[in-house]
């Protein structure tokens, strides 16, 4: 394809500011959920378990290192476990609360139903209580967890935690409903819903650059490729022909609800910026991924 002066000019662009988000990846994750710190318990320190519970970093990041070595794919979920539960209220473990026979909770709702890792945070709770029992907070638990799911390949922390937030005792399917993006959404939709949140639009591109690890199921995704005129037929001319091509060998049909695809086909298993990549050669597996290169995005 022959372009234009001002198409190879908006498209060296666009590369540009793609390396600049690409760069800031991870110093803008450290930033995103540290802005979840004040919702609950008021302000978080380094330092909050100096004197009742030191060791705790240490008994988490060697738990899910344990758990993680075993089954590398397992840092995605607990990565997806922390932003479900930060994204609604803060950071504040309610998507750990059972249901009760008055109330659904969050971990009940569709959003959260494919949610998994539970059982690690549960195991690393139980480790937690043996060494300072009654002290460290589930949602600490949680943000620490999140955290050391995905350095565990690098061998280093890859940012701070600070520490000190509260749990909260009630959960409700409702708020998870009304509150976490769906990969349906368009770009106007995903900005006014990180707007919402005190979130801006590099927060936005950043964070959706966790879909760099992970599997999604056929229906997050499976109307681009079979059902995009809302008709029950069309795909979406902006999704790579090829990778499409290579997704209906795997979701062959609407009624797919079990197959899982990587997110990031190449790498689904590193936490590292491939996803922008992918991202220009219009292979975001989501609708709201492909809604970050549009000119409403301004990428």
């Amino acid at each position: 394809k022959k372009f234009t002066h001002r198409e190879r000019e908006r498209e060296r662009e666009r590369e540009r500011e793609m390396k600049i988000i690409s760069s800031s990846f991870f110093l803008t994750i450290i930033t995103v959920f540290a802005i979840q710190e004040a919702c609950h318990g008021g302000p978080l320190t380094q330092d909050y378990y100096k004197d009742s519970s030191a060791n705790v970093e240490d008994i988490v990041r060697k738990v899910t290192w344990k758990y993680v070595a075993q089954d590398l794919a397992l840092a995605a979920p607990l990565l997806r476990l922390h932003f479900h539960d930060c994204f609604v209220r803060g950071c504040d473990a309610s998507v750990l609360l059972d249901s009760t026979p008055n109330k659904t909770a969050k971990k009940d709702s569709p959003p959260d139903l494919t949610l998994g890792g539970f059982n690690v945070i549960d195991d690393i709770k139980v480790e937690v209580e043996k060494q300072c029992p009654g002290i460290v907070s589930c949602a600490d638990i949680m943000t620490l967890v999140g955290r050391d799911s995905v350095s565990f390949q690098y061998k280093r922390l890859l940012w701070e935690v600070p520490l000190g937030r509260r749990d909260r005792t009630i959960s409700l399917a409702s708020e998870a409903i009304d509150n976490l993006p769906l990969p349906t959404f368009s770009f106007v939709q995903l900005k006014q819903n990180f707007d919402s949140k005190g979130l801006n639009i590099l927060d936005l591109v950043v964070l959706s650059g966790a879909h760099t690890i992970g599997d999604s199921h056929c229906p997050s995704f499976d109307n681009r490729l079979y059902n995009f005129t809302g008709k029950g037929y069309g795909q979406d001319p902006t999704l790579n022909s090829s990778f499409a091509d290579y997704l209906k060998t795997k979701c062959k049909n609407l009624s797919d609800n079990t197959t899982t695809v990587p997110m990031d086909s190449t790498s689904s298993l590193s936490f590292d910026t491939h996803y922008y990549k992918i991202l220009l050669e219009n292979e975001g597996l989501f609708q709201s991924d492909a809604a970050l290169t549009t000119k409403h995005a301004g990428l």
